[in-house]
């Protein structure tokens, strides 16, 4: 039977929520659209006058594309060109979901997003619909055909893998702003001393260039060898602009919650540099250079009021 349309308006109503879900899931937005669109194909198939919680229906419709989609996207990281992060959202983007609580809005941080590819399928979905959406643990374990206790084990071992000891700091976006200010001058200042200074002794950095942009296989170590990797960054070369595609503007910015730099080229977000924040300093730079993955970013990037960039570069 076709849908009518009050149906078509259920649905529409539960999208924003339903992508926000999906992007945590997978940690990609493009892949989010598609499991939300699949799930509205199978919306149209069902007979919805049947269905008496349309909420919980297409929340199980939608957790169990995911959970699909994550097994064979594990098989495709394998074989991923050098290291894999997330697709960055910049700050203002509908799918990063709700942010009323320290919960919400660390489940959709930058950090948090690529500490769960630690987890299981099964671990990331109870840990999302837990944590991120407060989805009691007997609709969670109704989602997912578990059992309750089953639930509240899956969260626990969850929530250990995720641990790694740090502890971060909650922040706003105009300490966000100053943050990456000081990272930005420290980086430019040609010394690695003032970058050291606001690294944790034991911080990383990792770049996703997915074969397309120069990005280093490995992460880099240490807090020195941090500091000499983003002083070499932000040197001025004519090598780096060719690659960049022509002048870089930056930008302090928030992204996924995390202070970032944004660095755009003719209107086009080439780059997003997240921080993680703790209070003993920057625990972790991780760069997203891959194109691919930020498309959305520059399609938000062009709808928004950016003012001007802290300074160009290359």
């Amino acid at each position: 039977m076709p849908l009518t349309a009050d149906d078509v308006d259920r649905f529409e109503a539960s999208r924003p929520r339903l992508e926000a879900v999906a992007y945590r899931l997978l940690g990609s937005a493009g892949e989010a659209e598609d499991a939300v669109q699949e799930t509205f194909l199978r919306w149209q198939a069902a007979d919805v006058g049947r269905v008496e919680v349309p909420e919980a229906w297409l929340t199980k419709v939608l957790t169990n594309l995911c959970l699909n989609q994550l097994t064979s996207a594990r098989a495709r990281r394998e074989t991923y060109v050098g290291q894999w992060l997330p697709e960055p959202l910049l700050a203002g983007d509908p799918m990063l979901g709700p942010a009323e609580t320290a919960e919400q809005r660390e489940s959709v941080s930058y950090a948090v997003l690529t500490l769960m590819e630690r987890l299981s399928p099964g671990e990331r979905a109870v840990y999302v619909l837990r944590e991120a959406f407060d989805y009691p643990h007997r609709e969670v374990a109704e989602i997912l055909d578990i059992t309750e206790a089953a639930s509240q084990q899956i969260l626990h071992r969850a929530r250990k893998h995720l641990a790694d000891g740090r502890a971060r700091t909650e922040i706003d976006e105009a300490a966000a702003r100053r943050i990456v200010e000081e990272f930005l001058a420290a980086a430019t200042d040609g010394r690695i001393e003032p970058l050291v200074r606001l690294l944790t002794e034991d911080a990383v950095s990792i770049g996703d260039g997915g074969g397309k942009v120069p990005a280093r296989a490995k992460a880099f170590e240490g807090a020195v060898a941090v500091a000499r990797l983003l002083r070499g960054l932000f040197k001025p070369g004519e090598a780096k602009r060719a690659i960049a595609g022509g002048t870089v503007e930056v930008y302090a910015w928030t992204a996924n919650g995390d202070p970032a730099v944004v660095a755009v080229v003719d209107g086009r977000v080439v780059g997003v540099m997240c921080l993680e924040v703790t209070a003993e300093g920057i625990a972790a730079v991780l760069n997203q250079v891959n194109p691919d993955k930020l498309e959305r970013a520059s399609a938000h990037w062009a709808a928004v009021d950016h003012g001007e960039p802290l300074f160009e570069a290359f």
